[in-house]
Formats: structure tokens, sequence, C-alpha cells
């Protein structure tokens, strides 16, 4: 199991812990809303990963979370058709928005790996 990492302590109110599972599913999902990533590798889509969590992204996701921020790596499967460095840089801008949006915390580099054409 993944070890949580403290996000934010808020006074007297208690501390909030995010999984880095979550921080990749997160990653994940963001991925794949990018127009031209047709899935993950294991033609993995966002309702498996619903389905099946983190065990579906495992190979395709992995997120390291340090007191500096947040380190990405992501395997993607294009459409074919879509220019690579465009759609590459597009799930590299929203993966590190939802990131940052929905955790608060730094994101510090996304690394895509393309892996195949669909």
């Amino acid at each position: 199991m993944a070890q949580d990492k403290i996000v934010n302590t808020v006074a007297d109110i208690g501390t909030v812990k995010i999984a880095d599972d979550v921080v990749a599913m997160i990653a994940a999902f963001a991925a794949l809303d990018v127009e031209g990533v047709a899935c993950m590798p294991g033609e993995v889509t966002r309702e498996m990963i619903s389905k099946g969590g983190m065990k579906k992204i495992a190979k395709s996701v992995k997120v390291d979370v340090t007191r500096e921020g947040v380190r990405a790596d992501l395997s993607i499967i294009m459409e074919y058709g879509y220019n690579i460095p465009a759609t590459s840089s597009r799930v590299q801008k929203r993966v590190k928005n939802a990131i940052e949006e929905m955790t608060g915390l730094a994101v510090i580099d996304v690394d895509i790996h393309i892996s195949g054409i669909s």
C-alpha cells in the first residue's frame, strides 16, 4: 500500500493526507480527458480505472510525491492522426493543473511516454 503524504494542516481542525495512488488516479483521469489520447497501455480507459482503481493503471502511471512537489510519469496510447508533441504538451498541462487544483501540491514535472497509436 502506498504511503500517505501530508498535504495540508488546518489549525486545530486536523490533517489532510492524500495517498500517492490518489494522485496517480488524478493524473490518469486528466490524461484520458485530453483529445487525442486513446487510452493507457492495456487499453485502459476511464471506465476501467473507475471500476478497477489503481490496479488498472499501476504500469501506466507513476508518481513520486515529496516535500518539494509531485513528479508524474505517464504512458499513453495516442489516437492516430493527432500531432504527438502538441497532444503530449496538452496532456502535461492538463495533468499538472488537475493535480495542483485537486490536491494543492506543486507539480515539478510531468513526463509522457507514447507507447502506441490506436
